[in-house]
């Protein structure tokens, strides 16, 4: 009798589950003037006729939307300041244009800036994976392997980042591969590895502190490993990360702190939407001070 009574319950949850073409994950490009950033958006249905989602607005991590109404005035949600300085809620007003969704902000920061994208792509795994030969991205010369960029140099083997204000990017576009890398940081410093130039494992000063989706090793805003393997400031770390399609798994100083996770989408400060497309390994240099060292590449065959 229970049995029956449950799958009598879980039918009528199944026929009231409400289908939206809102609903999914959506790389969107948001512009403000000339300036383009990346966005992200992901909906969801919730019970019978509620839809709750997040979204990330060009920096900061993907934040909760509590409601996300779709009718026929269009579709629209609001959510909280995250990192403006001003208050108020960033409020989103668009419409879908047969598979892609157009709007416009409004609220701190990006008031009146437009928005349009399409559905993110699935990027399933498929075939056998194996690695081609290792490539140093750290040579005799900085512009070897990487885009000079000011604040960067090259001394003593070590990518050096002493003067923070940009980012670097290497000249190599991967997909699927498996990167190692070294890295030290001083007290309270902060900095980020993006993998294609679009998801960022965080690299800061957490040492002692709960794993978080915000501190190291986590996939900033989205993942959050299941321990923080972190040493002290002042002390070399290692980091290995695999990302085959959205699959990512991430080992620190050892510990195998993220496996076989999804990646649902771009973090804040992604180089574009464009999730299937090759791009380049992006560390964060405008946040605090780091030196990498013994940075090595493999890419899938």
């Amino acid at each position: 009798m229970f049995t029956v009574a449950a799958l009598a319950i879980a039918s009528l949850h199944l026929q009231g589950v409400r289908k939206d073409p809102i609903i999914g994950r959506w790389d969107l490009t948001i512009l403000r003037g000339t300036r383009k950033s990346v966005g992200w958006l992901e909906v969801r249905a919730s019970g019978r006729n509620a839809l709750v989602g997040r979204f990330m607005c060009s920096f900061g991590s993907a934040r909760p939307v509590s409601e996300v109404i779709s009718d026929d005035t269009g579709i629209h949600f609001a959510i909280p300041a995250q990192w403006e300085s001003d208050k108020g809620s960033l409020k989103f007003d668009g419409h879908l244009v047969g598979k892609k969704l157009e709007g416009v902000l409004s609220g701190p920061v990006f008031d009146g800036c437009t928005v349009s994208g399409g559905p993110a792509p699935d990027l399933p795994v498929t075939g056998p994976i194996s690695w081609g030969p290792g490539q140093r991205l750290i040579g005799k010369a900085l512009d070897t392997n990487w885009v000079p960029t000011e604040g960067w140099s090259l001394e003593d083997g070590m990518l050096r980042d002493k003067a923070p204000r940009h980012d670097i990017n290497s000249k190599e576009l991967v997909k699927d591969f498996k990167l190692h890398a070294e890295f030290r940081y001083p007290k309270d410093s902060n900095s980020g590895i993006y993998l294609r130039g679009r998801y960022e494992v965080q690299i800061d000063d957490a040492y002692g502190l709960p794993a978080d989706d915000e501190h190291i090793g986590g996939l900033y805003g989205l993942i959050t490993p299941r321990v923080n393997a972190a040493k002290p400031a002042g002390e070399w770390q290692t980091m290995d990360i695999v990302l085959v399609g959205r699959t990512v798994s991430v080992t620190l100083n050892g510990i195998k702190i993220i496996e076989n996770q999804e990646i649902p989408g771009p973090t804040g400060g992604a180089l574009d939407p464009d999730e299937a497309a090759p791009g380049p390994i992006k560390l964060q240099g405008d946040h605090g001070p780091i030196d990498f060292r013994n940075i090595i590449l493999w890419k899938r065959r």
